[in-house]
C-alpha cells in the first residue's frame, strides 16, 4: 500500500499562467468567460482564470461507479464532494468525524476526536489528535487508517472499503462506503470501546443553510440481519438526496444515535452525552425542519466490550441516495444505474446501508482475489503496484455518471436523425446503461475522446461492458451532425458544432445536457483534428481483440468505414499518409504540427492496419484490398519522410523543431502491440526502428530531463534540450508516459519502461503531494496543469503489456472470423 506522508512538497505552482501562455487568444477567451460565468452564471468548461488550488490533502474516495463520490483526506477529513454529476465542491466539513470513547470499570478514561484539526466550531469536543500516532495507507478501492491511542495501549485500525469490483455491474454502481474498525486491546483488563460517526446534513456548501432539511432515525432488517442509524434528508429543489450513517447490529454490539445537533455551535451536548456512558441518547422521532441559515447534523455510535489482550470489530457505513438527477440544463431526468437494483423513489438509503454492511466481506474477497496476483508478484516494483490500483480512483471520482435508459426508450430515440443502424445499440445500453466521465475535474467535458483513447485500457480490462457502451454512444454521434454555428476561441472563426461522419471531441458538459449536445470543447473546431477518427477505429479493434464481442465488431464496422473515409481527405497528395494542417490539430492542442507527423501519421497507419484486419475477420475482401494498398503506400511514405536513422521526426515541415524527439511518436505501435498486430505480416513499423526510437526517447526525453527522475518530457531537441516551441512540448504528460512505458515493455525494454514510469509516480504521488488528483501535466519546475485528470488511467496498458509478455502467447495472426449471418 501507498503511505502518504504529511511532509509533502509545498512549492509554488501556477496553473493559470501555464494555460493562458499557451494560447494567443486572451481577449477572446476573457469575453467568452465573462459572459458565461458572470452573465449566464454558469461554469466554464475550462476555467483558465479560476483554477482549483492545489491542496495536498486527498486520500481514497468513497463510493462505487457513477453514483457520486465523497473523498476522504489522508488525515481522515471529508473534503471533496461530487454528488451532483460532474460538479465538484472542495469543502472540508469539520463536523464529519469519527470519535473514540474508551471506558474501563464503568468510567470513561479517554475520549478523542480522531482528527488533528483544531476548528473554531464544536470547541466543546476534544480535538488535536497527535498525528505522530496515526498512519495512512491506500490501495484503491480500500484505505487503512491506524491510530495508536497515546497512553492507552489500544490500537484502532479503520479499514475503508468501496464496492469497486472488476466485471461487476451491480454492486460496483452503489453509492456507499464501509468503515470496519478493528480494535486491539493491549491492556490486561477489558475495555468498552465506542466509535461515534458524526455527519453534517449536506456537503458544506451554502445549500446546507437553505432550510427545509431534516433527519430521522431508521432501522432496516432483511434476512435476519439488522442495521440502524440516521437518515439525513437534504431537500434541495434540484437533485435532492439522503445521506445515511449506520452500523450493523449484532451480538455484543450496542447501537445508539443522536438524531440532530447543531454543528456550528460548541457541541457540548453531544460530547457530554457520549462521555457519560459511551452511548448516545437515541431520541425517537424525526427532527424538525431546519430554518433558513440553520445547519443540522447527526451521529451514530457503535459500542462493544473488548476483552483483555483481545480484539473486536465494529462496522459502520455511509450511503447516499440521489437516484434521479438533472444535468445543468435541467431538461432531461436521468436515473442512476443503482436504481435498477434499489429503486428510484429516494427511499433507498436504508437498503443501501444494509446491503453494504452485509456484503462488504464478499467485496473484499473479490478485491483481494483481483489484486493479490499483482501484489504478490515479486518482479513488480512496489511503486508500480501502488500506482496501478490507486490511479483507478478516477474511474469513480472523475465526475463519473452511470445512468439507466428510460424504460420507454426506443432504438430510434438513440440512433438520432441520421439513423445509426447499430442493431445492438439498444440491447447494450438497456443492459449496461450509459457511462461517462470527465476529461478532468477541472476540464468539464464528458468522455473527451482523444484522452479516453489512453484511459480506455482501464475500462476495457476491468469493466469491458462500460467501454462497449461508451463506444456505442460515440458511434451514434459519429453519423449525426449538429449544424448550429458557433465561434471557436483559438482562431475566432465560426463553424458548425458537429459534422457528420466525424468523431466528436466529447459528449457534452455536465452543466448542459450531455449526450444530447456534444462537443462542449470550444478551443478548436475538432472536425479538422487528425486523431479522433483514428482513435475510434483503433479502439474498436482493440475492444474486439480483448473481448471477442463479434456483434460489437459487426455493428461498428460501417462506422469505422465512414470515419476512415472522412479521414482520407487529409491525405492531400495521395501517398497513403495523412498530413497535419499547420495548427495544433490533435490531442496536443497547443503544439503546432505541419505535414506528415510521427504522432498522427503513426496513428493513421495503425488504424489502416486494423481496418485490414477487421476486413479480414469480417470477410470484406474489397475493403481489405483497399486498405492494404493504402497501407503499403503509407508505410513507405512514413519511413521516407520521417525516419532519420535514430527516431521518427516530429513532423516533415522542415521547421526549426521538426526534428524534435516526441515521446509519443510510437503511439500507433503501442496500440498495435496491445492488439497483437505488431509482428509478422501485420508489422507496420520496422521493429528495429521502433526499438531505436524508444531507446532514443529513453536517452533524451527521460534520462536527459531532470536527471531521469520525472518521466519523459513530451518534446526534446536532438542536443538534449527540451523543445520550448510550445508550452506542451516542454511538459510531461503522465498518461502519455505510462503509455510510453507500456510500449517499451511490449518491445522488450522492460527496465527502461519501469524507470520511465517511476519518475512520474515519484513526482506526483510523493514529491508534489498530488495523491488522488494526478494532473494532466507538469513541467520541471513549479508548473502543473489540470488536477485529477483522465489520461493517467493508461497505466493499465502497462499491465496489459506485462500480462501479454508473461503469457508468452501472442495473439494468433489469424483471428476467428465473424459469421456472416446475424
Amino acid at each position: 500500500p501507498c503511505r502518504l506522508a504529511p511532509d509533502t512538497w509545498q512549492g509554488c505552482v501556477d496553473p493559470c499562467s501555464r494555460l493562458l501562455s499557451c494560447f494567443s487568444f486572451p481577449c477572446r477567451y476573457f469575453r467568452w468567460w465573462y459572459k458565461k460565468t458572470r452573465i449566464e452564471k454558469k461554469s466554464a468548461f475550462i476555467d483558465l482564470l479560476c483554477a482549483v488550488p492545489l491542496q495536498q490533502i486527498y486520500g481514497c474516495p468513497l463510493g462505487g461507479i457513477g453514483g457520486g463520490t465523497i473523498t476522504r483526506g489522508w488525515r481522515g477529513e471529508f473534503c471533496r464532494w461530487q454528488l451532483n454529476p460532474g460538479i465538484y465542491h472542495y469543502e472540508t466539513v469539520i463536523a464529519n468525524q469519527f470519535t473514540v470513547c474508551l471506558r474501563c470499570k464503568g468510567q470513561t478514561v479517554y475520549q478523542q476526536v480522531l482528527s488533528v484539526e483544531r476548528p473554531s466550531t464544536l470547541q466543546g469536543w476534544n480535538w488535536g489528535y497527535c498525528g505522530h500516532y496515526a498512519f495512512y495507507h491506500a490501495l484503491y478501492p480500500r484505505a487503512w487508517m491506524v491510530y495508536e491511542l497515546p497512553g492507552q495501549n489500544v490500537v484502532l485500525t479503520c479499514r475503508q472499503v468501496s464496492p469497486v469490483i472488476p466485471h461487476d455491474y451491480k454492486d460496483s454502481s452503489l453509492p456507499v462506503g464501509v468503515f470496519i474498525w478493528e480494535v486491539e486491546n493491549g491492556k490486561d483488563e477489558d475495555v468498552d470501546v465506542s466509535i461515534m460517526f458524526s455527519l453534517q446534513n449536506g456537503t458544506g456548501t451554502k445549500e446546507d443553510r437553505s432550510g427545509g432539511h431534516w433527519n430521522e432515525p431508521f432501522a432496516f432488517e432483511k434476512d435476519s440481519e439488522q442495521v440502524a442509524g440516521v437518515l439525513l434528508h437534504h431537500c434541495t429543489h434540484v437533485n435532492p438526496f439522503t445521506l445515511a450513517i449506520s452500523t450493523r447490529e449484532k451480538a455484543g454490539t450496542g447501537v445508539t444515535h443522536l438524531t440532530a445537533f447543531n454543528p456550528t455551535g460548541w457541541g457540548r451536548e453531544v460530547w457530554q452525552d457520549l462521555l457519560q456512558d459511551g452511548r448516545l441518547d437515541s431520541p425517537a422521532g424525526k427532527s424538525s425542519l431546519t430554518e433558513k441559515g440553520e445547519v443540522t447534523a447527526a451521529a451514530v455510535c457503535a459500542s462493544c466490550r473488548v476483552p483483555a489482550r483481545g480484539h473486536r470489530t465494529l462496522e459502520l457505513a455511509l450511503a447516499w441516495d440521489m437516484p434521479r438527477v438533472y444535468f445543468g440544463s435541467k431538461e432531461k431526468l436521468h436515473l442512476r444505474r443503482y436504481t435498477r437494483f434499489f429503486g428510484s423513489g429516494g427511499d433507498a438509503a436504508p437498503a443501501l446501508s444494509h446491503h453494504a454492511l452485509t456484503h462488504y466481506e464478499e467485496w473484499e474477497r473479490k478485491i483481494e482475489a483481483w489484486q493479490k496476483p499483482i501484489l504478490e508478484n515479486s518482479q513488480l516494483p512496489s511503486w508500480y503496484k501502488s500506482a496501478l490500483f490507486n490511479e483507478l480512483y478516477f474511474v469513480t471520482d472523475g465526475g463519473t455518471i452511470w445512468v439507466e435508459l428510460p424504460p420507454d426508450c426506443h432504438a430510434e430515440d438513440l440512433q438520432g436523425p441520421a439513423g445509426a443502424g447499430l442493431s445492438h445499440l439498444l440491447p447494450v445500453l438497456r443492459e449496461y446503461g450509459r457511462f461517462a466521465y470527465l476529461e478532468g475535474q477541472e476540464y468539464r467535458m464528458y468522455n473527451t475522446y482523444d484522452v479516453h483513447f489512453y484511459a480506455s485500457f482501464a475500462l476495457v480490462m476491468l469493466w469491458p461492458k462500460l467501454q462497449i457502451s461508451l463506444q456505442y454512444d460515440i458511434a451514434v454521434t459519429v453519423v449525426n451532425e449538429d449544424v448550429q454555428p458557433r465561434q471557436y476561441l483559438m482562431c475566432g472563426q465560426t463553424a458548425q458544432v458537429k459534422l457528420k461522419n466525424v468523431v466528436p471531441h466529447d459528449i457534452g458538459d455536465p452543466g448542459d445536457e450531455p449526450w444530447q449536445r456534444v462537443n462542449a470543447y470550444l478551443m478548436h473546431d475538432t472536425a479538422d483534428w487528425k486523431d479522433l477518427n483514428l482513435k475510434f477505429v483503433l479502439q474498436v479493434y482493440r475492444d474486439y481483440y480483448l473481448t471477442r464481442d463479434s456483434l460489437y465488431l459487426r455493428d461498428m464496422w460501417p462506422v469505422c468505414q465512414a470515419v476512415m473515409e472522412s479521414e482520407l481527405k487529409f491525405d492531400m497528395d495521395n501517398d497513403g499518409l495523412i498530413e497535419n494542417g499547420g495548427f495544433a490539430d490533435q490531442t496536443y492542442d497547443a503544439w503546432v504540427v505541419n505535414g506528415a507527423s510521427a504522432y498522427c501519421g503513426g496513428l493513421w497507419l495503425a488504424a489502416v492496419c486494423v481496418m485490414c484486419k477487421m476486413a479480414e475477420v469480417l470477410r470484406d475482401a474489397e475493403i481489405q484490398q483497399k486498405y492494404t494498398d493504402i497501407l503499403s503506400k503509407g508505410k513507405e511514405a512514413f519511413e521516407r519522410m520521417l525516419w532519420n536513422g535514430k527516431y521518427y521526426n516530429y513532423d516533415s515541415s522542415g521547421s526549426d523543431t521538426s526534428s524534435s524527439i516526441m515521446s509519443d511518436q510510437c503511439a500507433g505501435q503501442w496500440f498495435l502491440g496491445a492488439c497483437g498486430l505488431d509482428q509478422g505480416e501485420f508489422e507496420v513499423f520496422p521493429k528495429s526502428h521502433v526499438v531505436s526510437a524508444l531507446k532514443t526517447i529513453f536517452e533524451k526525453n527521460v534520462m536527459s530531463f531532470a536527471g531521469g527522475t520525472m518521466g519523459a518530457v513530451n518534446g526534446m531537441r536532438p542536443d538534449g534540450v527540451p523543445d520550448t516551441s510550445s508550452v506542451q512540448s516542454n511538459e510531461v504528460w503522465i498518461g502519455v508516459v505510462y503509455a510510453l512505458a507500456a510500449t517499451m515493455i511490449q518491445e522488450g525494454l522492460v527496465e527502461e519502461g519501469f524507470r520511465t514510469a517511476e519518475g512520474c509516480y515519484r513526482t506526483v504521488w510523493e514529491r508534489l503531494g498530488m495523491a488522488f488528483q494526478t494532473p494532466e501535466a507538469y513541467q520541471e519546475k513549479k508548473v502543473y496543469c489540470s488536477l485529477a485528470y483522465m489520461r493517467p488511467l493508461s497505466i493499465w496498458s502497462m499491465q496489459l503489456a506485462l500480462e501479454r509478455r508473461a503469457s508468452r502467447a501472442p495473439a494468433p495472426v489469424q483471428s476467428p472470423q465473424v459469421p456472416i449471418h446475424p
